[in-house]
């Protein structure tokens, strides 16, 4: 019994709603229906686009410039991995939701896509049985094209790139021999470019990729056809490296930062230009000199060996009538007869060096002369070496020493305190000539050379070379996309406030109660309305009914309002 009173209840409120909105509908003209329908469907609609364009995922580039057999199995296989996608305008792009980038990118890298164009040595893999020698060759070719493109793709400026070859076909004769050659094109990334090591990089990682190819065979150039590898030959018959050229660089605007940092507390930001030029010598020299000087002075003499040598020899005369007789050999030498010692009277040393008197010194050897034979011969033999003076150096020069520097600075006119603008004085001048110097290093030996010149600075504008807020491309897709949400508030808001929301208060209103008011022999017929006005059709059936109630209660009254009716039309 009680679900049963329950039922009844719920029954019972559902057809009081319904018949309360019928009533609420029944106020509403056909028109105000027809208008409130459609405000409501609209923005029913509204908000279900506004709900889906915000739920929508962003789309962004998987691959761009792919190949059209690339592209065909890429599509195929993001058909198979379930994957939405679509194209941009120039259909070169294929767009796939933002978050799901990483993911499809790595997965069709896994089945080999997209190829690039090319193949590698993956086409060696499937080899026919019977395959020509000749077509063996062509096919490995074709493999090291791809793997070269392959590699040179994988730097971050190379966006695609495409190598061939030039191998000639091996001989025996030396004369007819050719050498390998090799062409590469560049496609780059919009707004990149490579700088001359990177260029010799592809060019040395091309030849060195082939047998008895040379760097300079290698020929490189980009999308439109600039020969790129003609600069670094000019670099390389001028001497100049890319690594000097960034050296020299480097010099420059250290010299040139240090001048405007030591003047810009003194002229202020943006009153000062500074322009170093160096002029660097590369050249690598390695000298060694033996130099040899007298060896004479006696302060400074230094003897290495000394060595000396006396001999004395005495030669018999010949004596004699020449024949058998006379060479007989001599006799015996007697004792000498000496005179008796004198007493009291010694003998007298000799002098250093010299003999006794009646003594011979020869030789170190002191004898008589009397027991010494005539003639006699001396000989003595000296010989003294000297150390020689003897310099070694060897001197190896550095490289990259500066041989000269250049600069230039030029000095903004300086304001005074009314505004006015004047040139610096002599002595200011004269003073920043000075710091410069020191800034930068000034060596006169050397010829270094510093100007300073004070002129007034042109105001350059640089409106034109600003990209203006409304003109830049991501600021205008972000408004595109706030034009677009603001549009559909503006028009949900309008719909609510201005049709919706009037037409159910005109449903929701209670029916309105007349009164009548008589004062002064006036009658007055005043409806109370609080917010629609009644339908003329009840208006005029309200104030006959008024009139009715009026006659009954006073017919006088209106028998004269009828009266001066008529004498008003009469007249």
């Amino acid at each position: 019994m009680a679900a049963t009173g329950t039922n009844t209840q719920t029954a019972t409120g559902v057809e009081r709603l319904t018949e309360r909105l019928r009533d609420a509908l029944a106020r509403l003209s056909n028109q105000q229906k027809i208008l409130l329908m459609v405000s409501v469907a609209a923005v029913i609609a509204l908000l279900v686009a506004g709900s889906t364009w915000l739920k929508q995922s962003d789309y962004r580039i998987l691959f761009s410039n792919i190949a059209e057999r690339d592209g065909g199995a890429i599509i195929a296989a993001l058909d198979q991995m379930n994957v939405p996608y679509r194209f941009n305008d120039g259909g070169g792009a294929i767009l796939i939701p933002s978050e799901r980038v990483h993911e499809v990118r790595l997965r069709l890298a896994a089945q080999g896509l997209p190829k690039s164009g090319g193949v590698g040595f993956e086409l060696m893999e499937n080899q026919k049985f019977g395959i020509s020698q000749f077509a063996e060759q062509v096919n490995y070719q074709r493999g090291l094209e791809g793997e070269l493109s392959r590699t040179i793709q994988s730097i971050g400026a190379v966006q695609a790139a495409r190598v061939h070859l030039a191998i000639p076909k091996p001989t025996v004769f030396v004369r007819e021999e050719l050498k390998p050659s090799a062409s590469v094109l560049i496609n780059l990334y919009p707004g990149r470019l490579l700088d001359p090591s990177q260029i010799a990089g592809v060019q040395n990682l091309v030849a060195a990729s082939v047998p008895n190819l040379a760097v300079s065979s290698v020929t490189l150039i980009d999308q439109s056809g600039a020969m790129l590898s003609q600069l670094k030959s000019k670099l390389m018959e001028a001497g100049l490296d890319p690594t000097q050229i960034k050296y020299v660089q480097e010099i420059e605007a250290n010299a040139g930062k240090r001048v405007e940092d030591i003047l810009l507390p003194i002229v202020g930001q943006g009153n000062v230009r500074v322009q170093i030029a160096a002029d660097i010598d590369f050249s690598q020299n390695e000298q060694t000199a033996e130099t040899h000087r007298p060896n004479t002075t006696p302060p400074d003499i230094s003897i290495r060996s000394q060595q000396t040598s006396e001999s004395a020899s005495a030669t018999p005369s010949a004596l004699g009538i020449p024949g058998a007789l006379s060479n007989q050999p001599p006799v015996p030498a007697s004792a000498p007869l000496t005179q008796p010692a004198v007493p009291g009277a010694g003998t007298a040393p000799a002098p250093a060096g010299q003999p006794l008197p009646g003594q011979v010194n020869a030789a170190g050897v002191q004898a008589p002369i009397a027991s010494v034979a005539q003639p006699l011969s001396t000989r003595k033999d000296s010989t003294i070496n000297y150390e020689l003076d003897k310099t070694i150096r060897h001197t190896k020069q550095s490289v990259g020493t500066i041989k000269r520097l250049s600069a230039a600075v030029v000095v903004n006119h300086r304001k005074d305190a009314k505004g006015l603008v004047k040139p610096l004085a002599d002595a200011e001048l004269k003073q920043i000539n000075d710091l410069v110097k020191e800034a930068m290093g000034y060596n006169k030996d050397r010829g270094d050379t510093v100007s300073v010149a004070n002129a007034p600075f042109t105001t350059i504008e640089r409106n034109d070379l600003e990209i203006p807020l409304w003109k830049d491309p991501e600021n205008i897709s972000l408004f595109k996309e706030l034009f677009k949400y603001l549009m559909i508030a503006a028009i949900i808001a309008y719909l609510v406030f201005k049709v919706i929301m009037p037409l159910s208060k005109t449903m929701l209103e209670p029916p309105p109660s007349p009164e009548s008011k008589s004062l002064g022999g006036n009658v007055d017929i005043v409806d109370e309305e609080e917010n629609q006005p009644p339908s003329a059709a009840e208006s005029l059936q309200r104030k006959l009914e008024e009139a009715r109630e009026l006659a009954q209660q006073d017919p006088k009254v209106v028998a004269n309002i009828i009266r001066d009716w008529t004498g008003a039309n009469a007249s």
